[in-house]
């Protein structure tokens, strides 16, 4: 087993990626101090200093060769570094935060840090878009799976371990989204309405966190903030960005637009923001250089954007001949595969550790070795067939391989027959059309594109082998419009089904009939919003005796992107007569009602988890809880794994034997469960955020805007703080994991610190009475001594901490408290204040199971 203090690093290699052009602005030890280098630039001509405020293209920054200053190139993360799209390089797929979270393990963290960092290189990518430590303040929220927790001390701890490796090695990250950003609905449109006590103690903790760990750059959100009477967008939020960021926590670093967010000129200069992302265009450029000879904006706030530009230059070694302790590019090394053993390792160890035991009734796992293995094992569910790895949008990328359970469940248990059974397909879309069922009206293999002009003439035709490669840009600006068409082999009777999914205007002849058109046309805002990814369906059904082949046209709108350059987006997929799902269950349950073990994978899809909307409910998608109750009926020996990234309904959690939450668990999810089933690798993960029982008991239940504005009226009672103050039992609380081991927990005492030492800290003793080795997850809670602060929670996580203990074995824990986790924010005083009084801390495996406790006394701070 691997302990807190084993070795979870990643030995990197260098390639020749990026190699050539970095060495050539390795710093030179002769060469000007980085505060020469800041004035010079500032120095510039006004035009040149503005240039370099706007990005050059989606994914880089401006060059400006006078100072010696290379591009820099940004990259979307948090699952991965995807790049800039254009080395065709597979990415190493980690698992999503909200997996990762469940480790409590800051070590891990730091680990998937050095890991990006590697990627990064070997991507040439210098600023990492990630960590997301928005807090997941409702369940439905779109991007709950890329964000840490619903607390924000575990947010904030995780994330600063993951920058503080990200940049030891020479690569930035990018915190997001700075501010209020909880929510994918209109999130470019709404104003976030958060009260100045719940802003500080909750929502800010843990971009302060990682200001004070020195982050380099910070993401401003799409969405607007309502805060001392101004209502502006985030990027243009002067008391949020000027006000606290850079003048009360004194950042030093860049703010970054979200992408194409800045709907402003001079009101988002003045208010705070450096760069807009993407470029070329945007509200800057020249419109910001009459802004300032027309004295709307100081030049002075233009230079210290420059400067703040420079610094983060010289941070990752993009500025030649400026001293600085940042390793060449062609030294700090890069992962040589992103499928390596040893990157492998890693991610499979992330993935387990972070797997939940939700229930294990009579030990049913970890599986029995041996003699008492079982002979066969039946493997159900649609997300057995197909993973859900990683959820839709900026996170995704495209991962070197995906580790099948089937493959992985077979090498683990060779004495062992295992079967896979999808059990009934659990997604609405059909899936993409494979290549080797179409064909050009010419019979060659593949899907023929066409680029018109207006008149209708053809400018171009490109062929795509399949229909994963359907969105495509158009440079030349002569074409209007493009024409797919292809011809579908129908192979064998029954009903076939093809659909087209067009972005934009449209026109979709499916066998020579018009099945759908509009003439309605769509700009950015399909990316922004990401309904590109997801557009509505034109179905149609075909019902044939033999095979036979159907054309597909569809006539599709040029988008103009803006600073994406103009694009064709069309979805095209197709699904053949097979099973119903009744007919598919009725299979499944008769293969569990055969085997020794039977283990049901269910969850979420791309449809569900995604950037871009959030969900309408909690329920599994399907008849997922259907299909589980009844292979339970057919097999007491039943394991259900839930593949999800955010909560889902499990009606039947109680009902089975053993329950395991395996999270979105990325390229090594085969081998990552097929370690958790065997025992492996301990599944020691906690859940990070709160499962819900019911719908009607969640504390938020969507966080949709109203009129414009989302209130968070629940105040700091966010996630497990809002359960406990409406006294709601969920189905797991915060911070529960069963894992594999045994616990008792004795000797509970507190000790203040003497300034130089934690403010508090607690130590106690954990036994592991289990026959397993096993790691505990040790949780510290407050109360505070005047139950009469309405706003105070009733408890709050104020520390934890992580141990590695033997079967039989005992060990001492102590886990650090720091003076913050005592203070309120006084909005008279606008400052922290410690109130005085005898607080409760109390420690144990969970948010509710609290077994020990001790007062802790603070004195009168006056």
């Amino acid at each position: 087993m691997t302990s807190p203090e084993g070795d979870y690093g990643v030995t990197s290699t260098t390639t020749a990626s990026g190699t050539d052009e970095r060495a050539a602005h390795r710093p030179d030890p002769t060469a000007l101090a980085l505060e020469d280098a800041i004035a010079i630039a500032t120095a510039l001509p006004l035009a040149d200093k503005v240039r370099l405020l706007t990005g050059a293209a989606t994914w880089t920054l401006t060059e400006l060769p006078q100072l010696g200053l290379r591009t820099m190139t940004v990259s979307d993360g948090p699952i991965g570094v995807r790049g800039t799209g254009e080395d065709g390089l597979p990415s190493a797929q980690m698992p999503a935060p909200s997996a990762t979270a469940a480790t409590w393990d800051v070590r891990l963290q730091a680990a998937l840090g050095e890991l990006m960092a590697a990627e990064a290189r070997r991507k040439g990518v210098d600023v990492v878009l990630a960590p997301v430590v928005n807090l997941q303040r409702s369940p439905v929220g779109g991007r709950h799976f890329e964000c840490f927790s619903e607390d924000p001390l575990l947010t904030a701890r995780l994330a600063v371990a993951f920058i503080g490796a990200l940049q030891e090695r020479g690569i930035a990250g990018c915190v997001k989204h700075f501010i209020g950003n909880e929510t994918e609905t209109d999130r470019t449109t709404y104003l976030s309405r958060i009260d100045e006590r719940t802003l500080r103690e909750v929502y800010l903790a843990p971009f302060e966190a990682v200001v004070e760990a020195g982050v380099w750059t910070i993401m401003a959100a799409y969405n607007g903030l309502s805060r001392d009477g101004v209502e502006q967008t985030a990027t243009a939020h002067g008391p949020l960005l000027n006000g606290i960021l850079k003048g009360e926590w004194a950042f030093d670093g860049v703010v970054i637009s979200d992408w194409l967010a800045t709907k402003h000129t001079a009101e988002s200069a003045e208010g705070g923001l450096d760069l807009i992302m993407p470029g070329p265009g945007g509200p800057w450029g020249a419109a910001l250089v009459a802004a300032v000879e027309a004295g709307e904006v100081s030049e002075s706030v233009i230079d210290d954007k420059v400067a703040r530009i420079v610094r983060l230059a010289e941070r990752v070694g993009a500025l030649s001949g400026v001293v600085g302790d940042v390793l060449p590019f062609d030294q700090a090394g890069a992962t040589e595969d992103p499928a390596g053993d040893e990157v492998v390792a890693l991610l499979r160890e992330a993935a387990a550790r972070s797997t939940v035991v939700l229930r294990n009734e009579s030990a049913l796992l970890p599986i029995a070795s041996g003699a008492d293995a079982p002979k066969r094992v039946a493997l159900i569910g649609h997300n057995a067939v197909e993973p859900f790895t990683q959820g839709g949008g900026s996170a995704f990328v495209t991962a070197p391989h995906i580790s099948d359970p089937l493959e992985a469940l077979r090498a683990a248990l060779p004495d062992t027959e295992v079967a896979r059974f999808r059990g009934g397909a659990t997604t609405v879309t059909a899936p993409l059309v494979p290549g080797d069922l179409v064909t050009t009206p010419d019979g060659e293999p593949g899907i023929r594109i066409d680029l018109l002009a207006a008149d209708g003439s053809t400018v171009e035709s490109l062929q795509v082998p399949d229909a994963t490669g359907l969105w495509f840009p158009v440079a030349d600006a002569r074409v209007a419009s493009a024409r797919l068409t292809a011809d579908v082999a129908l192979e064998g009777a029954g009903r076939h089904v093809i659909e087209v999914g067009p972005v934009g205007a449209h026109r979709v002849d499916v066998d020579g009939e018009l099945r759908g058109e509009s003439t309605e046309e769509v700009g950015v805002e399909v990316v922004l919003n990401s309904s590109y990814a997801n557009p509505p369906m034109i179905e149609s059904t075909i019902e044939v005796e033999a095979d036979r082949r159907v054309r597909v046209e569809a006539d599709l709108q040029v988008i103009d992107g803006e600073s994406y350059g103009r694009f064709v987006r069309v979805h095209f997929r197709y699904r053949a007569p097979g099973l119903t799902v009744d007919e598919e269950i009725e299979q499944a349950v008769a293969a569990a009602a055969d085997a020794d073990l039977a283990v049901v994978v269910v969850g979420t899809n791309p449809e569900t988890e995604s950037e871009g909307w959030d969900r309408p409910g909690l329920a599994l998608p399907g008849r997922q809880d259907e299909l589980v109750r009844r292979v339970v009926a057919a097999n007491p020996r039943t394991v259900v794994v839930v593949n999800a990234g955010a909560p889902v309904l499990l009606p039947w959690l109680d009902e089975v034997p053993a329950v395991l939450w395996w999270w979105l668990p990325g390229q090594e999810a085969g081998s990552s469960l097929a370690a958790v089933l065997t025992g492996e690798i301990e599944p020691s993960g906690r859940l990070p955020w709160t499962l819900p029982a019911s719908e009607a008991d969640v504390p938020v239940p969507n966080g949709l805007p109203v009129d414009g504005y989302i209130d968070y009226t629940e105040g700091a009672h966010v996630g497990h703080r809002g359960w406990d103050r409406l006294g709601r039992t969920p189905a797991r609380e915060f911070g529960y994991g069963l894992g594999y081991g045994e616990w008792t927990h004795t000797g509970l005492t507190v000790e203040t610190g003497d300034g130089t030492s934690p403010f508090v800290t607690a130590r106690l003793t954990v036994a592991n009475v289990g026959s397993v080795d096993a790691r505990e997850v040790v949780q510290a809670y407050l109360s505070a001594p005047d139950d009469t602060d309405e706003q105070r929670p009733q408890r709050w996580l104020a520390g934890f901490a992580l141990v590695d203990v033997a079967a039989g074995g005992e060990a001492s824990v102590s886990i650090p408290i720091a003076r913050r986790a005592f203070e309120i924010w006084d909005t008279d005083t606008q400052a922290w204040t410690l109130p005085a009084g005898a607080y409760e801390l109390r420690v144990g495996r969970s948010s509710r199971d609290l077994r020990l406790a001790a007062p802790v006394v603070i004195g009168d701070t006056k």
